[in-house]
């Protein structure tokens, strides 16, 4: 009976270390108002250790924040930019305000409100960097105002501004403003780099990129493959699919020898379910608990993409490696918006639709964008469905 009870307790502490790494990988920074700070705390030595040792990240966790600082294997992926509103990305002004707002938050008080920061902004606004890269700030517009209240919505939703009173709407409109509480233990670790952006003197937004956020290892056999391994690993925890194509030689050598043990620490620690192909990996999340984009999706943007993933799909299968012009994309759409139209919500636009399927496809790794052409991939072939059976309320 002893030694039953502790498999079960066992058994439970390893799916409480899975959940926190499905948790963190979902939410790389975590407060105490996340459902699973708590567990992410109770592990955080073994977290710890298993990051380190398998991706190379580094985890902070204390009584106010749990900071898992990932660093991705690639950085040209633009389909995974900041967003508060479903499917609106952040523009490069809003990305532009949201670190002037943090670098103001650095010297702030305790309390804040929207106005102060705004008008603290506007002062170091009128950096010769900014100005000359074309990005002056005025606040005087509603539209600027509008961005500078969804930068705010952002840092709430990270937990650096706590809301006190106030609304942003009536700042937005110029006849209000809003109090925030500065949390500053995790307005300290919001920053994940290598090196201090200032110390970096490349010129191109990619070479400062990778400057920042580079490895430093040891230039040895053991180092090169560490370096290896922790981006293989990192792709195969972040990226939906790893197509073997894109990988260098050194990467898909290692891969081949060591594919069967990498898996299984991956599949171990994580509660993944591991898919190989002739074309590539996939790391399957059963419990979508680390799925920050999902595919099907309810409502009516779920099923076009589901749709059009199907008419894709179709076209691979039957001219592998031909790609699919956007316009003959948005011409199935538009047919299938026809065909649906009782059941989609009224306001969709074919276009509208097409962009956001597009887009999420793109994110999913199912196709690739080359200017007004449309590449399927390989694990788009794996969507293909019969006729549906229809359910529930109509233009959801």
């Amino acid at each position: 009976m002893a030694e039953e009870f502790r498999d079960v307790l066992d058994a439970d502490r390893e799916e409480g270390r899975r959940r926190a790494v499905r948790a963190l990988l979902r939410h790389p920074l975590l407060t105490p108002t996340h459902p699973d700070f708590r567990l992410v705390r109770t592990h955080q030595g073994w977290l710890a250790d298993w990051f380190a040792r398998e991706t190379g990240w580094t985890l902070h966790a204390d009584t106010a924040v749990a900071r898992l600082r990932k660093i991705p294997a690639r950085h040209g992926d633009g389909t995974r930019s900041a967003q508060v509103k479903k499917n609106v990305p952040f523009s490069r002004r809003r990305y532009a305000l949201a670190c002037l707002a943090l670098a103001v938050l650095e010297r702030a008080d305790g309390q804040v409100t929207l106005g102060w920061l705004a008008e603290r902004m506007l002062a170091i606004a009128g950096d010769p960097g900014l100005v000359e890269a074309g990005m002056v700030f005025t606040l005087g517009t509603r539209e600027e105002r509008a961005d500078l209240a969804t930068v705010a919505a952002l840092l709430i939703n990270e937990g650096v501004l706590g809301k006190v009173a106030g609304d942003e709407a009536a700042f937005v409109s110029g006849s209000g403003d809003a109090l925030y509480d500065v949390n500053r233990k995790v307005l300290a670790v919001l920053l994940v780099t290598r090196r201090g952006p200032s110390t970096v003197q490349a010129g191109e937004l990619h070479e400062r990129l990778v400057a920042i956020t580079e490895d430093v290892l040891p230039d040895t056999d053991d180092g090169r493959n560490r370096l290896i391994r922790h981006t293989l690993t990192r792709r195969l925890l972040d990226d939906p699919v790893l197509y073997y194509r894109e990988l260098t030689e050194a990467e898909r050598a290692y891969l081949e020898r060591q594919r069967g043990p990498l898996l299984k620490r991956l599949v171990e620690g994580t509660g993944f379910v591991a898919e190989v192909r002739a074309e590539g990996i996939a790391l399957l999340d059963p419990t979508r608990e680390a799925t920050d984009l999902g595919m099907p999706e309810e409502g009516t943007d779920g099923h076009a993409t589901l749709l059009l993933a199907d008419f894709l799909a179709q076209h691979l299968r039957m001219y592998p490696d031909v790609p699919v012009e956007v316009a003959a994309a948005r011409a199935e759409m538009e047919r299938l918006a026809v065909r649906h139209r009782g059941l989609w919500r009224k306001n969709a636009s074919a276009a509208e639709l097409t962009v956001g399927a597009i887009h999420r496809l793109d994110a999913l790794g199912l196709i690739h964008v080359r200017g007004e052409s449309l590449i399927p991939l390989p694990a788009l072939a794996r969507f293909g469905f019969g006729e549906p059976t229809i359910t529930g309320k109509k233009g959801a």
